[in-house]
């Protein structure tokens, strides 16, 4: 993404969160400022997600790594910590995996909580463990988008979840008054999907690339 589309999305974001605040449109902007590098402004809109959501694991995950960023480790352990703690609890288990990674490369311990992970076995017929809870659900019957993108969701994520970013997608489109006959509108929609469900476009790539002869 190039400094001019990157702005836009700035710009974007900055409107929904204005015209309709809740937690997602903060993280969203948070990531946004944290890969334009404006590390402070992306901390404050993250302070914000959680106060709209404290349960958003990922924001508490994304403050840690900007206030990392910033130098002001000690802050982002407290963060990790709680963080670690809301993502157990909620059983987001890839915010839970990153958080802890974090606390063991600054030195500090991860916390003792219970954990709703299920191993894969937990998995039964014509069901997925869903990469965004960490349980099992029912497993979409077809990917929801073409390529590799729409794969990497069909083999991750369940139908429960993908329903939730239906309705969490709709708002976006009616919030930034979308148009999908513009690319960059188009492109805003996915990065706001990626973000949400907590995957790369790389990512689905290089799984479609591995899987390519099954």
């Amino acid at each position: 993404m190039d400094q001019d589309q990157l702005n836009q999305r700035i710009e974007q974001w900055e409107k929904m969160a204005r015209e309709a605040p809740d937690g997602m449109a903060y993280l969203s902007l948070g990531s946004a400022y944290r890969e334009a590098e404006r590390y402070e402004e992306a901390a404050a809109a993250l302070r914000k997600a959680i106060e709209f959501d404290p349960t958003l694991s990922r924001a508490y995950q994304l403050l840690a790594q900007t206030m990392i960023k910033a130098s002001a480790d000690d802050q982002a352990v407290e963060v990790l910590t709680k963080g670690y703690a809301v993502a157990a609890e909620h059983g987001d288990v890839m915010p839970q995996r990153a958080m802890g990674e974090l606390l063991k490369k600054l030195g500090q311990p991860v916390p003792e909580v219970e954990t709703q992970e299920p191993s894969q076995e937990a998995a039964g017929e014509g069901e997925v463990v869903c990469r965004r809870t960490g349980r099992a659900g029912g497993k979409l019957t077809t990917p929801p988008l073409p390529g590799a993108i729409g794969r990497f969701i069909a083999d991750h994520y369940c139908t429960q979840t993908w329903n939730e970013w239906i309705g969490q997608g709709t708002k976006v489109i009616n919030e930034l008054r979308l148009d999908f006959s513009n690319i960059n509108h188009q492109q805003i929609y996915e990065q706001q999907m990626l973000e949400w469900l907590g995957f790369t476009e790389a990512e689905a790539e290089a799984y479609a690339a591995e899987h390519a002869a099954e």
